[in-house]
């Protein structure tokens, strides 16, 4: 008897397969943490990395994922708007470290946009969507795969919005 997938790019393989997805995962020996990293690794722009950013609510402390573009900055105020619905007026405060370990299951630096340990609410910014492809972390800090921004929409089952810190707010 097997005891599942170890790391996290066997966890986001697994996950993927449940989708019926068969992405090619890219490895690195060099790391792929920051979003430059990576778009100098793969040869794309920074703009295609689609980097996990983990926060949490205030008062329930459940995990929400944003997907941004590589590189923006998360505009929190517009991030608890695109989520209004769900968060009831719950803040969005940024966790530490082990939290995300806990409820994501991957570290930080290889947050991969599926299979994590607790489903988090899901919001993708708007920016992917320019992109033909996009380039997302494989479960660890280097490792990555390619996607189109629909397929990361579909596969998440998020939601997109305008979560961009943008030069006049």
């Amino acid at each position: 008897m097997s005891d599942g997938p170890k790391s996290g790019a066997e966890r986001l393989a697994a996950a993927l397969g449940a989708l019926g997805r068969d992405c090619r995962i890219v490895r690195f020996d060099e790391t792929t943490r920051t979003a430059a990293d990576a778009a100098a690794a793969i040869g794309c722009t920074v703009a295609q990395i689609a980097k996990s950013l983990v926060f949490k609510t205030s008062r329930s402390e459940r995990p929400v994922l944003v997907i941004a573009s590589g590189p923006n900055r998360v505009d929190e105020r517009r991030l608890a708007e695109a989520l209004s619905a769900e968060i009831a007026g719950e803040a969005i405060k940024r966790p530490d470290a082990d939290y995300v370990r806990a409820r994501t299951g991957y570290s930080i630096g290889g947050v991969a946009p599926i299979g994590h340990a607790e489903t988090p609410l899901t919001v993708i910014d708007a920016d992917l969507f320019r992109h033909e492809t996009i380039w997302a972390a494989a479960g660890t800090p280097n490792s990555v795969f390619a996607l189109t921004p629909d397929q990361l929409l579909e596969m998440t089952g998020g939601l997109s919005a305008d979560i961009a810190k943008r030069p006049a707010d």
